[in-house]
Formats: structure tokens, C-alpha cells, sequence
């Protein structure tokens, strides 16, 4: 008998940051991007060996975080958190957040989950204006992190 075997889709996800006082509403999103990590390499070479070069393990690095989603009003918890840490020229320490990203199934039962860790904006951008083009104003938040750990 064959094995029922789907792939789950992209597109049915959800985010959440934990416990920090940002609403659901707040974190509808139609993209998330970046969640990689990975291991740089250093190439070190050693003398008389031709064969092979060795390949040594770096730090792990990750990338940033991207948020994509309609242009909101500036009430909203995002919005100010992303204003009091990138408008504020650090005159007050960062405040950092944890996230929550699961991947679900038809049943909107998690089948993937990723937790990120201290998350905090570093970049706040809009997508061009462009008065030939009917489209939604989208803005991206992108979010700096130092860990990810898949969860499911």
C-alpha cells in the first residue's frame, strides 16, 4: 500500500513574538526570508601537502531576518518598536525580542517551527512608489538575531 506523502506549502504560516506585548494583528506578514544559518569555512593550506587544503569551521553566521507586509498605521506594536530602536540614535538600550515562526499543515496544526532570539530591527524599508502599478504599499522590517533553533 502506498504511503499517504504530501509536501507542505509555503504560503500557510505563522509569526508571533513572544510574550512582548506586540498584538497578533501586528504580525500578519506576506513574506518571512532569511532563516539560515550556517557555518563559514577558512581554507588553510598547508606546505609540501598538493592533494587537498584543509577546510577549518568558522563562528556559525546567519543573515537577517525579513518581514514583508502591507503598509501600516504607526499605532501599532511593530511600528513603534521598529521607531523607538532605529529613530532613537541609541539613546536608550535596544530592546530585543523573541520570535516564533511555525509552518502549517491544512489542519493550521504546526508542522515546522523555528524559535529566533533576541530579534531586533535593523533595517525599515518601503517598497518603491510607482504610479503605473496598482499594487499594495509594502513595507519590510528586517531583523538582526543571534540564534535560531528549529523547533519541529
Amino acid at each position: 500500500m502506498a504511503e499517504d506523502f504530501s509536501l507542505p506549502v509555503a504560503f500557510h504560516f505563522t509569526l508571533s513574538f513572544a510574550g512582548s506585548g506586540i498584538p497578533v494583528k501586528d504580525a500578519a506578514f506576506q513574506e518571512v526570508s532569511g532563516l539560515e544559518r550556517g557555518i563559514e569555512l577558512e581554507t588553510v593550506v598547508e606546505g609540501g601537502e598538493n592533494r587537498f587544503v584543509h577546510q577549518l569551521p568558522k563562528p556559525v553566521k546567519q543573515g537577517t531576518l525579513k518581514l514583508k507586509r502591507g503598509l501600516t498605521d504607526s499605532s501599532g506594536g511593530l511600528v513603534k518598536w521598529c521607531k523607538a530602536t532605529i529613530e532613537s540614535d541609541f539613546a536608550k538600550p535596544i530592546e530585543t525580542k523573541e520570535l516564533v515562526i511555525d509552518l502549517l499543515d491544512e489542519e493550521a496544526e504546526p508542522i515546522a517551527s523555528w524559535s529566533i532570539s533576541n530579534a531586533y530591527p535593523v533595517k525599515w524599508s518601503m517598497a518603491a512608489f510607482d504610479a503605473m502599478r496598482n499594487e499594495i504599499a509594502i513595507e519590510t522590517v528586517e531583523l538582526a538575531f543571534t540564534t535560531m533553533r528549529r523547533k519541529l
